[in-house]
């Protein structure tokens, strides 16, 4: 297979050379295109203002590795790949191996799950792997499951275009119980703002948040992580509210 690769950590970040490294002595032909620097948490951001540059990289990857940074988010990384850098189309877009989580409504945030995203709405099925701790930096597990995943899809393509969000819990392999299919949890968070002041005496602020509230019902991908399991969860692009569209047109004949 063709497979592209890219992530909202950089190009030069452990989770995708991680992720790389393990699918670089298979027979796929692998392409990895990311942001030049850490992007994460810019959704489905495009750059429309201004133009996107791309830097050939060596030295970073193995050598039958082609690499490229680019100045724009996630999105774009896909966008372009597919639309001007790569000859061929590939088969499957990987995203990742994030660092940190990507469970519940987290995915609407997260640019690893919208890279994968675009590959989707460009016809191309695609996985989201988050490794589920920012303090964990041994990806290994993480890679040798993706490599897994990569080779069922060879053997079994998927039957649908399908974006996959697989989160991989931050232990050692052994310790893994398992793999299993998950709906999204919700994730609910404060939001804090810390004030400060700039030399020049300007204000500023940095947002943080603080997780309040879980909803982990025993299907969901928040739980599988909890119970060391590795969760996947299939998305969609359509966020239509289907059970909603027969009360909101008795609701719109009156106006």
């Amino acid at each position: 297979m063709r497979i592209l690769i890219s992530n909202d950590d950089g190009i030069y970040a452990p989770g995708v050379r991680a992720l790389a490294e393990a699918l670089s002595d298979t027979e796929h032909k692998i392409t990895v295109v990311c942001p030049d620097r850490e992007r994460s948490a810019t959704g489905h951001a495009l750059t429309l203002q201004e133009p996107l540059r791309v830097d050939q990289i060596s030295g970073i990857y193995p050598s039958n590795i082609e690499a490229w940074a680019c100045s724009g988010t996630p999105s774009d990384t896909v966008k372009l790949a597919l639309d001007a850098l790569l000859s061929d189309r590939p088969d499957l877009v990987l995203s990742g191996i994030n660092r940190g989580a990507n469970l519940g409504t987290d995915v609407l945030y997260s640019g690893t799950v919208s890279a994968a995203m675009e590959g989707v709405l460009e016809g191309v099925p695609s996985i989201a792997f988050s490794l589920a701790s920012f303090a964990h930096l041994d990806f290994s597990a993480a890679a040798n499951f993706a490599k897994k995943m990569v080779k069922a899809i060879a053997e079994r393509p998927l039957k649908e275009t399908i974006l996959l969000n697989v989160n991989i819990p931050a232990i050692a392999e052994e310790d893994i119980c398992g793999a299993v299919v998950t709906r999204l949890g919700i994730r609910r968070y404060r939001d804090q703002f810390e004030k400060r002041v700039d030399p020049r005496g300007k204000t500023y602020y940095w947002l943080s948040g603080v997780i309040i509230e879980e909803e982990a019902d025993a299907d969901t991908d928040i739980q599988a992580i909890r119970d060391n399991y590795v969760a996947i969860t299939p998305l969609k692009y359509d966020l239509t509210y289907a059970t909603a569209m027969s009360s909101l047109q008795s609701w719109t004949e009156k106006l």
